[in-house]
């Protein structure tokens, strides 16, 4: 069932179609919930259909966990198609990179025997300074029990540079002169803020152009516009994956502001993040999980501080890729993951972990709200309605058997069956692939053509 539509080729001339037709994709990935829903692993499953993967946004405050060959391997901020040798692998410019970090994650992948030497880095993406760091750890501490729950590592500030137009790119690492007039204009500003308002110790011209220079010389190599690339590729009728980080709920536009990422995990993200039309798009995968995660604070309507949470946390090894936190647990929210529909424009519904519900006898998935007497069948869009939301459920039987050796739909018991076709007749989407087991073989492809 794959929608790749046909296109009229244009032609290098502005104006001027030849009136070839040809077939493109260009597939997005996102998450539908409040991220941590698997997308490292499908991306992998998927990626060898692909010519390109190319993340869109975030920074290394998502964690993508691959098992592949019997390794684990964690990444940041590469895309997870660097397991694959005919993959060119892109960091787009939606994207933040600490580049300490970057380099750090291309050692442990070289000393795994993984090359990232196709790797390519927009040279319009937006670089994490140790000041954005400072600042992100001080702001929460000042909210104290407000914070929002960042992972503390930039990311806020730099999109915040960003839009302030006072960031500092990666193509600036190729001119010292530029970088250096660039980051004196940044610290006469950060260095006010960190000194006088949060007491912290400032930086010298000298003391950061000495660090990011040397990191210059590791990922010059890697630097490259990538905007003209892509729609090269796509024009071309190479396969091109666009993999989004964190989750809908989390964009800055359209999750539960202002406990939200400071990017745009949506697929309109993909557009704006690599610096591509809508209409290259053909095709948009969202991937939720069989119950729901969050981390960090906000509101949860479905979460549950019982044994049954309790359970969720335990057998699905709940814990932050990144952070290693605790992650937050509860019962499927199929309200979320219709708004995720509407705002994504999803094609097709990966679910992922079917697995862990194995352990329970009833089953529940939450199909509206209420809040104040008024039934929500959507996500509301008052801040203070969603935070007070109680979830409306209907209880499905359980099948409490290992699941995870089924590799077709039909292998898998009747009420798994049940509990998917639920879910799909409430998402209005099909389910394209479902996850019964965190290697990448564990995964019933119903709807997947690939290639």
């Amino acid at each position: 069932m794959r929608r790749v539509r046909e296109r009229r080729r244009e032609s290098a001339e502005p104006n001027n179609f030849d009136g070839e037709l040809i077939k493109m994709a260009g597939i997005v990935l996102v998450g539908a919930q409040w991220g941590d829903e698997g997308k490292g692993k499908i991306t992998d499953l998927i990626a060898d259909d692909f010519d390109y993967v190319v993340r869109f946004q975030g920074g290394n405050n998502a964690g993508h966990t691959i098992i592949h060959g019997g390794r684990m391997l964690k990444l940041h901020l590469i895309p997870s198609g660097i397991m694959y040798p005919h993959i060119t692998p892109i960091i787009g410019n939606g994207c933040v990179i600490d580049p300490k970090v970057l380099i750090e994650e291309m050692d442990r992948l070289e000393a795994d025997d993984l090359s990232t030497h196709r790797l390519l880095i927009s040279c319009n993406a937006h670089l994490i300074m140790p000041y954005h760091r400072d600042l992100d750890g001080a702001s929460e501490h000042r909210l104290g029990k407000a914070e929002i729950g960042t992972t503390r590592r930039g990311i806020g500030p730099a999109y915040q540079d960003k839009a302030g137009r006072l960031g500092i790119r990666v193509q600036d690492l190729t001119d010292e002169h530029i970088f250096r007039k660039k980051i004196e204009a940044a610290l006469a500003e950060k260095n006010d803020i960190l000194g006088k308002v949060y007491g912290l110790p400032i930086y010298t011209v000298e003391q950061i152009a000495e660090e990011y220079l040397a990191y210059a010389e590791r990922i010059r190599p890697h630097i490259a516009e990538v905007s003209p690339l892509v729609n090269r590729a796509l024009g071309a009728c190479q396969w091109v994956l666009f993999e989004g980080a964190q989750g809908t709920l989390l964009d800055l536009d359209h999750g539960t502001y202002p406990f939200v990422t400071s990017s745009s995990p949506t697929a309109g993200g993909a557009c704006t993040g690599v610096g591509v039309g809508p209409k290259r798009i053909d095709r948009v995968l969202g991937i939720a999980k069989a119950y729901i995660t969050r981390v960090g604070s906000g509101p949860f309507p479905t979460e549950l501080d019982d044994e049954n949470g309790k359970r969720f946390i335990e057998i699905g090894c709940e814990y932050g890729t990144t952070t290693g936190r605790e992650r937050r647990a509860g019962w499927y929210d199929a309200v979320i993951v219709r708004y995720a529909v509407e705002v994504n424009g999803l094609t097709d519904l990966i679910i992922t972990k079917l697995d862990v519900l194995s352990a329970f006898d009833t089953i529940k998935v939450c199909v509206a709200y209420e809040c104040d007497g008024h039934r929500y069948s959507t996500v509301p869009g008052h801040q203070s309605v969603f935070h007070h939301a109680k979830p409306v459920y209907e209880e499905l039987p359980g099948w409490n058997t290992d699941i995870t050796g089924c590799r077709t739909f039909e292998e898998l018991p009747k009420a798994a069956r049940d509990y998917i076709t639920f879910i799909e007749d409430l998402a209005d989407v099909p389910v394209a692939m479902i996850a019964v087991g965190p290697s990448r073989e564990q995964t019933i492809m119903r709807r997947w053509e690939g290639r």
